[in-house]
């Protein structure tokens, strides 16, 4: 799953992403393996103490993080936020969170990419697409598998941002970009 519509009203779109089930099968399988090597071996507590730290220290590296993004009219923001257990242990709870700020009329375009996810093949990611020319994706990372259910949130975001009129953003952008353009030919 990518991301799941949490809220949705005329003014506020939430979208909220939890780490995914192949995620957690990992944290619990890593986890065993130290577990499973603290129990069976005949070496001092200290040793397996190390076994089952180091394990759960791997498991958490490869936790997905929990991500959040919230498109608001009423302020102009969408805000995309990013939480992560492992930076969170890592920094001892001062940090793990991160949040990007943008505002929605900067936003020109919503599109799903292909995005090559190393030993699994490729994923698929929405990215929003800037009037500066920026590009930043929506979540960190990729969705293994159906591109359908990315598609299906790219497309609620895009009727949420009303780019689904047909040619009202695009042409606002461009008529902004004419009368900048005229305005320097005026002070030449």
């Amino acid at each position: 799953m990518y991301m799941q519509v949490e809220s949705r009203t005329g003014t506020l779109l939430h979208l909220k992403r939890n780490p995914s089930i192949r995620s957690w099968s990992l944290l619990v399988g890593i986890s065993s393996v130290g577990l499973a090597a603290a129990y069976y071996s005949t070496d001092t507590w200290l040793w397996k103490l190390f076994y089952v730290a180091g394990c759960a220290f791997v498991a958490l590296q490869n936790l997905e993080d929990w991500e959040e993004a919230i498109f608001d009219k009423k302020s102009g923001k969408a805000i995309l936020i990013t939480y992560s257990l492992y930076k969170k242990l890592l920094t001892l709870c001062k940090g793990g969170q991160e949040q990007v700020v943008v505002l929605l009329k900067e936003i020109r375009d919503v599109n799903v990419e292909e995005e090559r996810v190393r030993y699994f093949g490729s994923g698929y990611v929405i990215v929003l697409r800037f009037v500066t020319g920026i590009s930043h994706p929506l979540t960190q990372s990729a969705v293994l598998g159906a591109r359908s259910d990315v598609e299906a949130v790219a497309k609620e975001l895009t009727k949420f941002l009303e780019f689904d009129l047909v040619g009202s953003r695009p042409q606002a952008v461009e008529e902004s970009n004419d009368s900048e353009s005229d305005e320097a030919l005026d002070t030449q």
